[in-house]
């Protein structure tokens, strides 16, 4: 990696920006300026976030937006209203408000003198949504939009929900969130004020979680910022970038295949992040290819980039499974279109003495499996710090119904959205069903390919789910997350299927006992041909990152996941430690310190027994002001109902400064 100390145009920062509002409300924003922008006005790109730009983001703010304004932009941190030292009170995910405010940016913005009036939006995650639903808006004033690791559809490709099951992120999200929300400003910008301000946002917290379990199917909460709902209200070019380690795999390839604006898609072997900082590896130049994407639509340069393939994706080598990866082999792929010409589907039939079969299978397999059944998945969305990954699936496979292939003669190139075609029928109402996709080595381990969950009885809607019929036979579709992976010749493929995936999802009430129908079923590969053209696609540049600010790191951050399981009781729990460490930003001297841990528990034959808890400490200091949040939010049920509790506290110094605890009873969905 190359630290990038002089650029073709010297920076000046604004450290504390206001923006106002149409309603008076005013935002905070830090930007980097070319130094001459005055006299030779220069676009704008906005990430626009609720994550504080003065604190929590700007160790990574600093690795990103100085090198545009290096290279002829206004780059702009801006943070959502009721965060950081914003006026307002913190939001739910997305609301109108928050799209409303940004259109008021966005036209604040163009209008300064050092603005040509052109911009774009990047974001990961949060902001990745952010460019996307703006886009949607057609703002006058944005032009082109990178967004990274987000989704089309809030509801089926989400941190929430997976094929209309729970997933433990929700939980997850929902827990840091409520901390997140309850940060005050700070004194050193908005003045004395300051406690006023805080309290004001402590007293109209949102309960995230309660929210987010309340809307168990895909209804009007979740359509609201799904840019699915309408592909052609989005007018401006989209670069779309994920990782095939992250959660969020899905919505790359979705987005190429449903827009119609040029578009393009940038796939690698990442975790979370931003792909010049990538882990797993290898990193790349993003900040270079980025600028080609802003040169060529916010300044109008004809570079070539909307000429080039729109699909560049890293077709994965087999590993190893390891539980953290510092590089994943594999080598670039592209393609002209997404769907592509040189990808077809390949069947294989289910058989339940032989396996995965060419032609059609027989027998019936029954799936009846163990609550505890997929600990080894990894996380959901892994950020690359810790032990997130995959382990060996040979413990979880003991406990699964196999399809296994013979050995493969030839290497097979797995490239899209592998789907199983199941007969099936449930002796309970409401029951899931997972698929793991695997590649078995000659020694025996397995690797985790991909994998997919369906709730049954979102099998035909997600917006109006229905109860299974015990004993009826059912025809589902269960699609598995995007990949681009190689399975070698000399391997096995494995097809794995269970009841659950914990502790990612939540279970169903009830087990359920699931009769597979193989004469009917079967798995539906996408296999790629191979493509003398991917030998000439130009290398990536080396990845560049600006000279990293005052920061002084106090502790290092990290990540600590343990399972353990209690013999005599068959009580399992899973915690997943979370230190995102302690610094110091020197210029203001701000300290910040994170630390957070996720809890999961079960009981072997008892899914009724499942129950998750979060908590997180964060503290800020400088100086004798010191202040901390404090929050924990639980999630339990019985077999009617979720019970959502939170509970934050906020201090100053070791005086208590606001204490509250929510609670709300939600009635289950089909769930």
């Amino acid at each position: 990696m190359t630290v990038r100390k002089d650029y073709p145009r010297r920076i000046r920062v604004i450290d504390h920006q206001a923006i106002p509002m149409s309603d008076g409300t005013m935002l905070a924003a830090r930007i980097w300026l070319p130094e001459d922008a005055e006299d030779d006005p220069v676009p704008a790109i906005i990430e626009y976030i609720p994550y504080r730009h003065r604190d929590f983001t700007l160790p990574r703010d600093e690795l990103i937006h100085p090198w545009f304004a290096g290279h002829g932009y206004a780059a702009i941190r801006l943070d959502t209203r009721g965060s950081g030292n914003t006026q307002g009170a913190p939001m739910d995910e997305y609301v109108r408000q928050e799209q409303d405010d940004m259109l008021d940016a966005l036209a604040w913005i163009a209008a300064q003198s050092w603005s040509t009036g052109a911009c774009g939006m990047i974001g990961i995650s949060w902001g990745g949504f952010s460019g996307l639903q703006t886009a949607f808006r057609k703002p006058p004033e944005l032009k082109a939009v990178i967004t990274l690791c987000s989704t089309d559809d809030r509801y089926v490709d989400d941190v929430h929900y997976m094929s209309g099951c729970l997933l433990r992120n929700n939980l997850a999200w929902g827990g840091q969130a409520q901390a997140y929300f309850a940060r005050p400003p700070d004194p050193a910008i908005v003045g004395d004020k300051w406690r006023e301000m805080w309290l004001k946002r402590l007293e109209e917290l949102p309960f995230p979680t309660a929210e987010w379990v309340s809307h168990q199917r895909r209804d009007d909460y979740w359509k609201h910022g799904s840019v699915c709902q309408d592909w052609d209200a989005i007018e401006c070019p989209v670069y779309a970038v994920t990782g095939w380690a992250d959660g969020y795999t899905n919505t790359a390839l979705k987005l190429m295949a449903g827009l119609k604006v040029p578009r393009r898609c940038l796939i690698g072997p990442w975790a979370h992040g931003y792909p010049h900082l990538g882990a797993p590896g290898p990193a790349i130049g993003f900040l270079q290819d980025c600028l080609r994407w802003w040169d060529r639509w916010l300044k109008g340069v004809e570079n070539g980039i909307d000429k080039e393939p729109m699909v560049r994706l890293w077709l994965q080598d087999h590993a190893a499974p390891a539980a953290q990866q510092t590089e994943r082999p594999g080598r670039w792929i592209a393609e002209e279109a997404w769907p592509s010409a040189t990808i077809s589907e390949r069947t294989y039939g289910l058989d339940a003495g032989a396996g995965l079969v060419d032609g059609t299978g027989t027998g019936e397999a029954m799936v009846a499996t163990d609550l505890t059944v997929g600990v080894l998945t990894g996380e959901w969305n892994p950020h690359g710090i810790g032990p997130e990954l995959p382990l060996d699936q040979r413990p979880d496979d003991a406990l699964s119904v196999l399809f296994d292939s013979a050995v493969l003669a030839e290497d097979l190139a797995i490239v899209g959205l592998p789907r199983v075609r199941l007969s099936l029928r449930s002796d309970k109402s409401v029951a899931t069903i997972t698929a793991r996709l695997e590649s078995v080595a000659p020694d025996g381990a397995s690797a985790l390919v991909t994998w997919g969950c369906l709730n049954l009885t979102h099998r035909d809607s997600h917006d109006v789910p229905e109860a299974l019929l015990p004993g009826q036979t059912y025809d589902v579709i269960l699609s598995m997350n995007a990949i681009a992976q190689t399975v070698p010749a000399g391997h096995r493929l494995r097809l794995a299927l269970a009841n659950g995936c914990w502790p990612l999802l939540w279970p169903a009430p009830e087990e359920a006992r699931l009769t597979i129908d193989c004469s009917a079923s079967a798995l539906l590969l996408p296999l790629r041909s191979a493509n003398a053209a991917d030998a000439d696609l130009p290398e990536f540049e080396g990845a560049e990152i600006p000279e990293p600010s005052g920061v002084t790191w106090l502790r290092q951050f990290g990540r600590q996941r343990r399972f353990v399981t209690d013999m005599e009781s068959g009580h399992t729990e899973f915690s997943l430690g979370k230190d995102d460490g302690a610094y110091r930003i020197d210029d203001h001297g701000m300290e910040v310190d994170q630390l957070g841990v996720e809890k999961q528990s079960i009981t072997k034959g008892d899914p009724l027994s499942s129950c998750g808890e979060v908590s997180w400490r964060i503290t800020q200091s400088r100086g004798d002001w010191q202040v901390a949040v404090e929050a924990t939010t639980t999630v339990t049920c019985d077999a009617a109902n979720f019970f959502v509790e939170t509970t934050v506290n906020a201090s100053e110094g070791d005086d208590e400064f606001f204490s509250q605890n929510w609670k709300r009873s939600i009635p289950r969905d089909l769930l």
